[in-house]
């Protein structure tokens, strides 16, 4: 199933922050169920959606979610608001008893579709990859993951000493700290304002890690932005050349930075063409991709992928590596790295370099490098993760993340 196309609804005009709130959780919510709620419609209303129904389709959504998946005090509140606003809307007003109807019979299966499958989540083409890839148990991890969202990570600056300035929460992994609650905005932790840390998830700090250069050294940070890995590289002592092709979000980076007291060479220009000749002693690559592993965050974006656009973003991924050759000496090292879930975005591409024949060999990642994380170490030496695995210690939930590590014989 493909699921009905997402409606825009206008958060940021709710003037009560208590209703904006509200209304916040009620579209994630749909967001996370909406592979369920497509079967729900489907039962329900198997001749289909009417047609020029105005806000009727996102009305029947937001419903059913909070319906079927939300308190479980506000059956009567989701029937009555979703037809109230339905009947202030011309091109609803029409079909509010259709709505109504489907309601009260959806609150009659409440049983039936609450037990609906997990893998029912994710649109068919993905379920069926990622059973393929990573198993059927973990398959139930990435709807656990999808339904109750992603925790909220901070990796710490290197050798902080002031305690004072961390947030409580539990050291995961490497600096990385994961919070227990997300009930305050990020701007008002503490350490914010003091640049303490920056918000990354513990998955997206592994390829970073990986340069192990010398400290002074040039390294080019490839499709940087928002600059999480930027800042993980400066933080780490290197000398940093950020480029990214979009000028909105290298702003966002410069931002980052300079609450983070870190400074770096900011470029904006396509990654396939930068740097005609200069010469780095590493690169790294966080290559634009599927994202299908971030859905934890971004519940919209596996209803946005299709399964034939993945040979085109290949394309482009490995047109970024090529040029990323020309600007490496012999003997220095590229980090590619991509939030795909997807093979053909990760192992696909390293692969495809990994072999010397473009002057490249892998340089395999051993487990203490990342923390002893070894259930993250592939056979050929990439690091894999997915949002079912546990870390060392113990902490479970992650984004899928790929990379490796090749260097210019």
């Amino acid at each position: 199933m493909g699921g009905a196309a997402f409606q825009p609804f206008g958060l940021a005009e709710i003037a009560d922050a208590r209703d904006r709130a509200l209304a916040n959780r009620l579209v994630t919510l749909a967001l996370r169920r909406h592979g369920h709620i497509d079967r729900v419609i489907a039962a329900l209303m198997p001749r289909g959606l009417p047609k020029r129904s105005g806000l009727f389709t996102p009305l029947l959504r937001l419903a059913l979610a909070e319906l079927l998946y939300g308190a479980a005090d506000s059956d009567h509140a989701a029937v009555y608001i979703a037809g109230e606003i339905a009947k202030s809307d011309r091109d609803a007003a029409h079909l509010q008893r259709l709505l109504n109807g489907v309601l009260r019979n959806a609150q009659r299966r409440r049983a039936e579709f609450g037990g609906l499958p997990p893998d029912q989540l994710f649109p068919d083409w993905l379920a069926r990859r990622w059973r393929q890839s990573y198993g059927a148990e973990a398959l139930i991890g990435f709807a656990k993951g999808l339904i109750g969202g992603a925790a909220l990570d901070l990796s710490l600056k290197p050798n902080l000493t002031d305690n004072a300035l961390v947030p409580e929460g539990e050291d995961i992994l490497l600096g990385t700290r994961r919070l227990a609650a997300r009930d305050r905005r990020v701007v008002d932790l503490v350490g914010y304002g003091a640049g303490a840390w920056w918000v990354q998830d513990v998955a997206a700090s592994l390829p970073a890690r990986l340069i192990g250069v010398k400290a002074g050294a040039h390294v080019l940070d490839l499709c940087a932005a928002p600059g999480g890995k930027t800042a993980q590289l400066a933080a780490a002592g290197y000398k940093v050349t950020a480029v990214d092709a979009d000028k909105g979000r290298l702003e966002t980076l410069k931002a980052n930075l300079d609450r983070l007291r870190l400074t770096a060479e900011i470029v904006c220009e396509d990654a396939r063409g930068f740097g005609e000749g200069r010469v780095f002693d590493a690169v790294l690559i966080d290559a634009p991709c599927s994202a299908t592993g971030t859905f934890r965050r971004h519940p919209e974006v596996i209803w946005q992928r299709q399964e034939a656009d993945l040979a085109a973003r290949a394309k482009l991924q490995a047109e970024i590596v090529e040029n990323a050759l020309g600007r490496l000496p012999r003997g220095g090292i590229l980090v590619y790295s991509t939030c795909s879930l997807e093979a053909e975005e990760g192992e696909a591409v390293a692969a495809a370099f990994a072999d010397g024949g473009r002057g490249l060999k892998a340089m395999p990642v051993a487990a203490d490098e990342i923390g002893g994380f070894g259930a993250a170490v592939t056979g050929q030496g990439f690091v894999r993760t997915h949002p079912a695995m546990a870390l060392p210690s113990g902490a479970r939930g992650m984004d899928g993340f790929f990379a490796a590590r090749l260097v210019r014989a």
